[in-house]
Parts: C-alpha cells; sequence; structure tokens
C-alpha cells in the first residue's frame, strides 16, 4: 500500500466512525419549533453545507485539497462549510501525533474563514472534551474563545433539553461561560426556528446575569445565517430591549466574518441596517476600528466586544469577569 491509499483508507475510516448523518440536522429530528417553510429549508441548507465540510476533512485534510472542494459550496453558505471542516481538521488532528491540519489550513486557503475555523474548533471539543487543553495553545490569543462560543453552539444545537429548556450550566468557570452562552445563543436561532418571540421568550427564561451574552449570540446568528426578512430584524430590535447594544455587536461580528470571507449577503445588509444603523461594510469596519489599542491580556477579547457594545449605547458599568 503506497501513502496515497494509506491516507485515503484512514480518511474512509475516520468518516465511518466519525461521520454524522444528514438526518441530524433535519428540524424535525432535532425537535426544533420552525412555523415557516422558507425558514425550514434554510435552517436544514445550512446543517447539510456544515457536514459537507466536515466529512470532506475527515476523508481529505490535505489544504488546499480540501480548499478546493469546500469551495464548490454555494457563496452564502460557504462559511458554513469551512465550519465543518474545522471541526473535522480538529478531530483529525487529535488522532495524529504530529502534523496539524488545522493550523496548516488556518494559515493558507482557510484563513479568510478566520473565525468560523475557530468556531468549528469548540464542535470538536464538545464530542471530545479531553482534547481541549492539548489544543488551547495552538489558538489565536484574541479569537480562542470563539471555539468555547462553538461549543456552546453545539450543545444548544444538539442538546437544546439540557442546556436551553432546563438552562443547565456546563463544566466551566470565569469567562468561559460567558463565550459559552454567546454560542449558545447563536443556536437560539435554529432551535427556536428564528422566531423573535420564541427566542425572547426563551432568553427571559434565563438568569439576567446571561441575557447578554445570549442576545449577542442571537445577533451574529441573525445577521450571518439570516432566512428571514426585515419584519423579523425590526422585531428583534424591539424585543432585545435594553440588550440592543448586545444584539447589535453580534450582527456586527457576523458582518466582519462575512466580508472577510468575501461572502457578505443581502440579508446582513439587511440586519446590519436595521439592527446596527449601519451598512454591512460599515458594521465590519467598526470592528476593525475597536481592535485599535486593545490591550493584550487574557480578556481582550470581551474588552473588543464591549467597545462595540459602547457604540451602540451600552453605558451599564459592569466589572469585567
Amino acid at each position: 500500500m503506497n501513502l496515497s491509499e494509506f491516507f485515503t483508507r484512514m480518511g474512509q475510516l475516520k468518516r465511518v466512525l466519525l461521520g454524522i448523518s444528514p438526518e441530524e440536522v433535519r428540524l424535525d429530528r432535532r425537535g426544533f419549533a420552525c412555523r415557516s417553510g422558507e425558514v425550514r429549508e434554510r435552517i436544514e441548507q445550512i446543517g447539510l453545507a456544515f457536514l459537507e465540510g466536515y466529512h470532506a476533512a475527515l476523508l481529505d485534510p490535505q489544504a488546499e485539497r480540501l480548499a478546493e472542494r469546500l469551495e464548490r459550496v454555494e457563496l452564502e453558505l460557504r462559511g458554513f462549510a469551512y465550519e465543518g471542516a474545522a471541526m473535522g481538521l480538529a478531530l483529525s488532528d487529535f488522532f495524529t501525533l504530529k502534523p496539524s491540519y488545522w493550523q496548516a489550513f488556518l494559515q493558507g486557503p482557510g484563513a479568510k474563514h478566520l473565525y468560523m475555523l475557530h468556531v468549528g474548533v469548540g464542535w470538536a471539543w464538545a464530542r471530545l472534551p479531553f482534547a481541549r487543553a492539548r489544543f488551547w495553545p495552538r489558538l489565536d490569543s484574541l479569537l480562542r474563545w470563539l471555539a468555547i462560543d462553538g461549543l456552546g453552539f453545539h450543545q444548544g444545537y444538539f442538546r437544546w433539553q439540557r442546556f436551553i429548556a432546563k438552562r443547565e450550566l456546563p463544566d466551566l468557570a470565569g469567562y468561559k461561560l460567558c463565550a459559552f452562552d454567546q454560542g449558545l445563543g447563536r443556536s437560539l436561532w435554529f432551535v427556536e426556528g428564528a422566531d423573535p418571540e420564541r427566542i425572547a421568550h426563551t432568553i427571559a427564561c434565563f438568569p439576567k446575569t446571561r441575557r447578554a451574552d445570549l442576545w449577542s449570540g442571537v445577533g451574529l446568528a441573525c445577521a450571518y445565517a439570516g432566512g428571514v426578512g426585515p419584519r423579523a430584524y425590526l422585531a428583534l430590535r424591539e424585543l432585545a430591549g435594553s440588550y440592543l447594544p448586545q444584539l447589535a455587536q453580534g450582527a456586527a461580528f457576523a458582518a466582519k466574518a462575512r466580508q472577510r470571507a468575501g461572502n457578505l449577503a443581502h440579508h446582513t445588509e439587511q440586519a446590519c441596517r436595521i439592527l446596527c444603523g449601519l451598512t454591512a461594510e460599515q458594521a465590519a469596519a467598526l470592528t476593525d476600528a475597536a481592535l485599535a489599542d486593545l490591550p493584550t491580556e487574557e480578556l481582550a477579547y470581551e474588552r473588543w466586544r464591549r467597545r462595540i457594545q459602547a457604540y451602540f449605547g451600552w453605558e451599564e458599568d459592569y466589572a469585567m469577569v
């Protein structure tokens, strides 16, 4: 057996052992509430795009070949495929002693999806929690919290009965819980079928200390994933109440992620104009400006978020977590 055949068989084995059935992203299988057929189709398309990237990475984690395959995914959905690929690469790395497929992809063709690649690592951690300590030092010092965000999304999406319905706390402390809730908030866009009233009701059931991060996650998800029209964004803006700055900050993050990847979408533009009062390009530029002279410290990521929230009117003086 030559080296090429060996890697092919290894990829096929990983696909068998770690593969996720397309049935797992069907809303009826997940038990998600959704009153709109269009929203249901959109959410399921996103799940399938994620799985396409995930399985592609398991089959062949070599950066250039993987990127070639991911670039065939529809542009608007491509970021989700890269996120799924990051999960597959992180899992592949765990079972490989030396190569870092994830790092090579990040430093190569995956660089434009920097944010999605960090989020995807958190999905891998949800499946292999003991891998967190090994992977944490490899992540960007500012963006590593996005991996915890990804973990929160996974737990909301696949284990919503525990972490959303019962509001179970994860085994995390300090700011990691905040980052987890940001991802959990993103998952609400899917779990609640992009329904603003259901989302607001669910968040209101959480302790007040967790709501700001949840609303931030909703803002990112609604602006990045879309699937709704302007009426839904207007409803979110109204229902967020005093958490509108967090909602807007999340939307600005979504705009930046899409701008960097070159896949800005019409719904992202709509969300930013309604939630931020800015175009998507302006919202993305705001996130860049907020990085200026950012102190180098463990919680620089949270300082970055709060600078953006302050632009949108967040004035409450609460201590850094």
